[in-house]
């Protein structure tokens, strides 16, 4: 049985409710797990506001601002974990940006600094904050991250998200060797498309999605809570012998050929 009671998770990565780490913060919960959560601040507050009203249903016991491109403001996210939970036994790391002019047109015209920025905050994130939690990692732990199909396969429009997804993917091979000794596992879902806040920068996000619809063996793509499902059960003892791996859930389109 599905069983998180006792393990303390961090998610990252809630913007709205159609946010994928939001299906993963559902199901975590509904196993048991208390919940941390983490928001981009903004100079309004908006973003506070409107993620802390979302996730009250879930009770969670910390509620930290956490950008991560501030490595003081990691420091002190994970000083908080520290402080109040003692250890950290599940990382969620649903994180991810490229500027929408690199998200559709020629690869070849994307600019250098657009590539580091997409690089940083997609891929590099995944490594500052699995250092930050490995310390409270002791008794061992769980990390997932989010992937997607256009890091192994050219997928129209994704262009430089592409390259950060398939760096996300590698940075989970090289964590799960370094952290397996301490028991903590790294593993990767790569979810079919959704409609999201952030997918829809991408061009022809809805046309993405119809096709999968038509082609996936399912015949239709996924939603948020059964990558939720998925993100629990890697988080939970039902998985103890994987890491370092990339799981598709995608209704099946990754299989197909044609």
């Amino acid at each position: 049985m599905l069983d998180l009671h006792g393990k303390n998770a961090l998610v990252t990565g809630i913007a709205n409710n159609r946010s994928i780490a939001w299906g993963i913060a559902q199901q975590l919960h509904a196993a048991g797990a208390n919940l941390g959560i983490t928001y981009l601040p903004d100079e309004r507050g908006r973003m506070e506001d409107k993620v802390k009203s979302l996730v009250e249903p879930l009770n969670p016991s910390l509620f930290l601002p956490c950008n991560v491109q501030d490595a003081a403001q990691v420091e002190e996210t994970f000083a908080a974990i520290k402080d109040r939970w003692g250890k950290l036994d599940i990382l969620i790391h649903c994180l991810a940006f490229a500027s929408k002019e690199d998200l559709s047109g020629d690869f070849s015209n994307t600019k250098v600094e657009n590539f580091n920025l997409a690089l940083d905050i997609s891929a590099h994130s995944l490594i500052s904050l699995s250092g930050a939690a490995k310390p409270l990692m002791s008794e061992g732990g769980s990390i997932v991250t989010l992937s997607y199909l256009g890091g192994a396969r050219v997928v129209p429009n994704y262009n430089v998200m592409g390259i950060a997804k398939a760096a996300l993917e590698m940075n989970v091979r090289y964590l799960a060797a370094e952290l397996g000794p301490q028991n903590v596992r790294v593993n990767a879902i790569s979810a079919g498309p959704i409609r999201t806040l952030a997918s829809s920068a991408v061009g022809g996000i809805l046309d993405m999605i119809h096709h999968v619809e038509e082609i996936a063996p399912l015949r239709r793509t996924v939603t948020q809570i059964e990558v939720g499902n998925a993100a629990a059960f890697l988080c939970s003892d039902l998985a103890s012998g994987i890491t370092g791996q990339v799981l598709y859930v995608d209704s099946g389109y990754s299989i197909m050929g044609m």
